[in-house]
């Protein structure tokens, strides 16, 4: 119980690691664990495991993510790109660029923070549902749109101030470093769609003798960062949704493995880690993104989605290993509820 809540989800990890705590299983990636990921590392080679920014390209992935635009700054009136100074004092050789972005966080290659997604939870055990957050911090308190939905549905236009709590800036200042596994999804069962369940999980990880260790963040690589490289910006959505995995985020097992396992992230190459839609329930109400709220909601287990992990799995099981070390930093933006990353795996 805390100032917050007085009743927690089940499986979750609230007040675990204090009542005020904003970092989730962020906490358990220590200084050991940094050391645990610098000792995978045999040859210094290094991966990006970024796709290009502007990738997957259009809006057909998601209508609401528009893809960066890219500009020049301004000098006046004047585009300040190829920009020579001589223009302003004849004295001068140099010739400047600078540019700016307006760029979707969750575009591309991403972070989700754990203020990404929250759900309707009694937290004070009265049978009035509030709209929450990990560790009970409370949307339109906490984290603040332009519209406090708690009152009703219409889109007024007030004061956007974002998240105040679990922001991704917490995550940078933490630091995003330390041992990785990565789980071969299309290597050993091909590109069908299929919602990937525990035993498929526990399949590979006993083909490949994979050790996760509490602390880990686990990648999945199921292929389609391949599909969408090929595709050059121009997704192919049809094919896209017809092919590649995800994980069943309905699925017990898988989730009382994540529960279990003390892995801090979910890292994948497909645009939400889990399968969606997801598998069909009967229940009266449920979560759209089930492995959004076990990981975000519940444990604070972060997911990164839309990663570039084919090359890196294809070194990976060319040489025999699975593990190696992750640094993968988000932007530090205060308030921000996901971010791009340029992760880098050194193997």
């Amino acid at each position: 119980m805390t100032k917050r809540w007085k009743k927690r989800p089940p499986l979750s990890t609230w007040g675990d690691f204090g009542p005020d705590d904003q970092l989730g299983r962020l906490n358990l990636l220590t200084a050991g664990k940094v050391l645990e990921g610098i000792a995978e590392v045999k040859e210094g080679r290094t991966f990006c495991l970024s796709l290009p920014l502007n990738l997957p390209g259009g809006t057909a992935m998601n209508p609401r993510r528009p893809p960066p635009q890219l500009t020049a700054t301004r000098r006046g009136e004047c585009a300040n790109m190829t920009y020579p100074l001589s223009r302003d004092d004849a004295h001068l050789t140099d010739i400047i660029c600078d540019d700016t972005v307006t760029l979707a966080l969750q575009y591309s290659t991403q972070w989700d923070s754990l203020a990404h997604m929250g759900q309707w939870f009694d937290v004070n055990d009265n049978n009035e549902p509030e709209m929450v957050f990990y560790n009970g911090f409370k949307a339109g308190e906490d984290i603040i749109g332009e519209t406090d939905y708690r009152t009703g549905h219409h889109c007024q236009h007030g004061t956007h101030q974002g998240a105040n709590a679990l922001g991704i800036e917490n995550m940078a200042e933490q630091g995003i470093q330390g041992r990785a596994v990565m789980i071969d999804i299309k290597r050993h069962l091909g590109i069908a769609r299929r919602a990937i369940r525990y035993d498929d999980i526990e399949t590979i990880i006993k083909a490949d003798n994979i050790e996760i260790r509490p602390g880990d963040m686990v990648c999945f690589r199921t292929g389609m960062d391949e599909a969408i490289m090929a595709m050059n910006g121009e997704p192919d959505m049809a094919y896209l949704s017809q092919h590649f995995a995800g994980l069943d985020g309905r699925d017990n097992a898988l989730r009382q493995w994540v529960h279990d396992s003390g892995i801090v992230a979910l890292l994948a190459d497909n645009p939400a880690v889990e399968i969606l839609p997801a598998t069909p329930t009967l229940d009266e109400t449920y979560p759209s993104h089930p492995l959004h709220d076990l990981c975000l909601f519940q444990l604070g287990v972060y997911l990164g989605e839309l990663w570039l992990m084919s090359p890196l799995a294809d070194w990976l099981a060319k040489h025999q290993r699975t593990a190696f070390l992750l640094t993968a930093p988000p932007l530090r933006l205060p308030g921000a509820v996901g971010s791009p990353t340029t992760p880098v795996a050194t193997v």
